[in-house]
């Protein structure tokens, strides 16, 4: 009789001992587990701490006597492999209860051992109210501290599945969050311009995210945590979730002499055999092959583990059955959205020496959930990498609110079995006009890439800005579009008008054509190329897509502020009646927005429409569309699924009503900085921080030599003519460089001014810049005098815009007040 001991329960070794039962009735199954519970559903240990799955019992999915009683399994928990003793084939086993040692011959081993979280050597870690989340008893502790200490204060440090999950709950839970990440980017599978969409949420959601820095210590003090980031910056908190990765558990392979790869993974072959033949290893402990590149990598994800467990089942009953690899295939609920992807992301592809253009292309896509005459139809951004000739597809990555899994699992088994482009766009998937479209998202990205490789179209980067910065920008929406946003120093031409209006683009440049979600501007391409046009792109996923991406923009100012409410509506003195109703729900990206700039043509002044979306793009829309039009904002909340806002017809600047924030842009400053001396700098952000506590809107166009303030104290690596040199060499570089603009003195009055100031605990220069950017200051630097004067982007502090006159005069048109300084 055979005799198979497992090491570790959970997802690979539980299912292995379940499988190898079913297929062998005589032999000796022995799983020993060194916590108390074999098998449970780690993934949803988060939703028990915010309460989403309220019993606890619902997370233990089976208990070592079900085990025994249906599969026959000699189940051990509180029992703890120490060592294996590979030529006797024996392992030393310790009995925690009792602290009892003994040992355990074995036929043949399986390591299931899984992985731990990291608790890297940072000062102050070793505190209690610093918290990791991976067992069951973990979670009790979390539950417990919460409920017991009155926690109102969290930080999550770590923006992948586990930090987002917390975060996420935690919320639900009525607590402050704060997510911290060291990278600049949350959920590392995917790349980083669809975090951004997972980034714009999580702040509407009310969680602070730091993003790019990485902590530098912890201090506990009087019940409290610090959090000191690399940066400086420092976050209070009653409690902290550490979620910044995991390592294998595989000291015991280590020990024994298994062969490990660098990362400490222990390695198999195909058949999850280890480097000793009577020993198989399944699950986050192991190495398994990627399978689109084919090199050998790290995936913790439970659904791997499971099916490892089940085919070390096979091979050990007398199978040959070999694991392929792993995809990655992963999906995560991060608040309001879905996030999901599968096979390589472009970062890896680029880390593997691949090109862009070259051995690979991209597309981003914005497609509906379901028909969009079907209410609660939502949009999702699809990002789909495939090789050059379109048979071979890398990876796939999605964000949406509707529909994601499905999609990302078609993608999932579309990669697996090696289909290509070609073959996407003849997939015959189901449909009716509550689950899809006729023709669905996946059909979708398989038509637009062969339109790609067909060169009927091409894709402009994301960041135009950098990657395109001399090309005109085609925004080919209608002009009621352009009153909820416009895009800075675009050329705005109808879609309708563009063919009687070509003479107006000029031919040699390059041009990229927006719209909402991307067919317009992909029709507005075809007519371009089609007449002559021969340096023509269109700009991936639409103005919803640039929206997201650029965080600094206009756009970012209706993020934190509008405010969604999850409460019933009733008609109150705050909320007016309403005199018309209209529903867009199901109607994409312009539908909302035109709706109702039709409708209210044929309303009267004073009088109130209701509007319900389903795009959750009409939140912050609307409010910037009655800010621009003169509208009032009198609500916007959300009820279930739809965003429902309540307009009152005005010609006066729309106000703030309860739970309700609205911009009042006639309160607006503009400040013009021509100068680069150091008091007239001063005085200048000493300005902007006043108007920007007082809640003001503020922006700051930094020309000429007033652009020295704005950069970087160090050299940057970047390319300059002879005269961009020479005038380089001749600027202050930063704003520590700055003299006063009288009784400098050879620098000792500059010297004598910031001492003072020091003295008077008045803020140095270098503070009130970065007081100014975190109140929302908009900080603009003239493209045209960066040109004359040879200053590059890269040479310029984080967080500083480029932007011509029209944006400075576009914001100076809604300000009361305007200096030139």
């Amino acid at each position: 009789m055979k005799k198979v001991v497992i090491i570790g329960g959970v997802a690979g070794g539980a299912s292995c001992a379940a499988r190898l039962r079913r297929l062998d009735e005589e032999a000796n199954i022995i799983l020993l587990e060194r916590g108390k519970y074999i098998s449970y559903a780690n993934c949803g240990l988060p939703y028990h701490v915010g309460d989403v799955i309220k019993s606890r019992d619902a997370l233990i999915l089976q208990t070592p006597e079900a085990m025994q009683k249906k599969f026959k399994v000699d189940v051990r928990v509180q029992n703890e492999v120490v060592s294996i003793d590979r030529d006797k084939k024996v392992i030393i086993v310790k009995r925690l209860e009792t602290g009892e040692i003994y040992e355990e011959a074995y036929d043949t081993l399986v390591i299931a051992t899984g992985s731990s979280p990291v608790r890297p050597p940072i000062p102050g870690i070793e505190s209690s109210r610093i918290q990791t989340l991976w067992t069951v008893p973990d979670t009790d502790r979390i539950h417990a501290l919460i409920q017991k200490q009155n926690i109102k204060k969290t930080a999550v440090i770590g923006g992948g599945f586990i930090g987002l999950e917390m975060a996420e709950n935690l919320r639900h839970a009525g607590i402050e969050v704060s997510l911290i990440e060291a990278m600049d980017q949350v959920m590392a599978p995917l790349d980083y311009e669809m975090a951004q969409i997972l980034h714009e949420n999580i702040l509407q959601n009310g969680v602070k995210l730091f993003l790019g820095d990485g902590v530098a210590s912890f201090r506990e003090e009087n019940d409290r945590v610090t959090v000191t980031l690399k940066s400086g910056k420092a976050v209070e908190t009653d409690l902290i979730i550490l979620a910044i990765g995991v390592r294998p558990n595989s000291e015991l392979a280590k020990a024994a002499g298994l062969s490990l790869n660098v990362r400490g993974g222990i390695v198999v072959d195909d058949t999850l055999k280890t480097s000793d033949p009577s020993i198989y290893a399944v699950g986050d402990v192991i190495e398994v092959e990627d399978f689109v590149s084919k090199e050998r990598t790290m995936v913790p994800l439970a659904g791997p583990a499971n099916k490892q467990g089940r085919i070390a089942a096979n091979n050990i009953a007398g199978a040959q059955e070999r694991y392929e690899g792993t995809q990655g295939t992963s999906v995560a609920k991060v608040f309001d959205l879905t996030a999901a992807s599968t096979g390589s992301n472009e970062k890896t592809l680029q880390k593997r020496g691949l090109t862009k253009g070259k051995d690979y292309e991209s597309i981003i896509i914005t497609q509906n959930s379901h028909a969009g005459y079907y209410p609660g139809a939502v949009p999702m951004t699809l990002k789909l990498l495939f090789s050059m000739d379109g048979r071979k597809i890398f990876g796939a990555q999605i964000v949406g609110r509707d529909g994601v899994d499905k999609r990302i699992d078609t993608l999932a088994v579309a990669l697996r079995m090696g289909a290509g482009i070609d073959d996407l766009k003849k997939l015959e998937l189901a449909y009716a006009p509550p689950y899809s479209s006729a023709k669905d998202p996946v059909n979708m990205a398989g038509f637009v890439a062969e339109n790609v490789l067909n060169g009927l179209v091409v894709f402009s980067d994301w960041d135009v800005e950098h990657k395109h910065p001399d090309a005109v920008l085609l925004d080919v929406r209608e002009d009621a579009e352009l009153m909820a946003f416009t895009i800075p120093n675009a050329v705005h031409i109808p879609l309708g008008q563009l063919r009687s209006r070509l003479t107006e683009l000029d031919r040699s440049k390059e041009i990229i054509t927006f719209c909402a979600i991307g067919v317009r501007s992909y029709n507005a391409a075809r007519i371009l190329m089609q007449n002559g046009f021969t340096n023509v792109k269109l700009y991936p996923a639409g103005t919803r897509f640039y929206q997201s991406v650029h965080p600094q923009t206009e756009t970012s100012v209706f993020t934190a502020p509008v405010t969604i409410s999850d409460n019933d509506h009733t008609d109150n003195a705050d909320h007016p009646t309403a005199a018309m109703r209209i529903d867009c729900s199901g109607m994409q990206c312009p539908g909302p927005i035109m709706k109702v700039f039709e409708t209210m043509k044929n309303m009267k002044d004073g009088e109130v429409i209701e509007v319900s979306a389903s795009d959750p793009g009409f939140a912050r829309d609307i409010g910037a569309w009655c800010r621009r039009t003169g509208n009032t904002l009198v609500s916007n909340e959300r009820r279930g699924n739809d965003y429902v806002a309540c307009v009152k017809k005005s010609t006066k600047p729309a106000t703030a009503v309860k739970d309700t924030v609205v911009m009042d842009s006639s309160g607006g400053k503009t400040i013009i900085v021509f100068s680069g001396d150091l008091d007239k700098v001063l005085a200048s952000f000493i300005i902007a921080n006043g108007a920007a506590a007082m809640g003001r809107p503020v922006t700051m166009f930094f020309t000429f030599w007033g652009l020295t303030a704005l950069r970087k104290e160090k050299k940057q690596p970047v390319k300059k003519s002879l005269m961009e040199s020479m005038f380089g060499a001749m600027l202050p570089r930063g704003s520590k460089k700055l003299k006063l603009s009288k009784m400098n003195m050879g620098g000792m009055g500059t010297a004598m001014m910031k001492k003072i100031m020091n003295d008077k605990s008045v803020d140095s220069l270098e503070a009130l810049i970065q007081k100014a950017m975190q109140a929302g200051v908009k900080i603009v630097a003239c493209t045209m005098s960066m040109d004359v004067m040879g200053i590059k982007k890269e040479e310029l502090i984080d967080g500083v815009e480029l932007g011509g006159v029209g944006t400075y005069l576009g914001d100076a048109e809604e300000s009361n007040v305007n200096l030139f300084i």
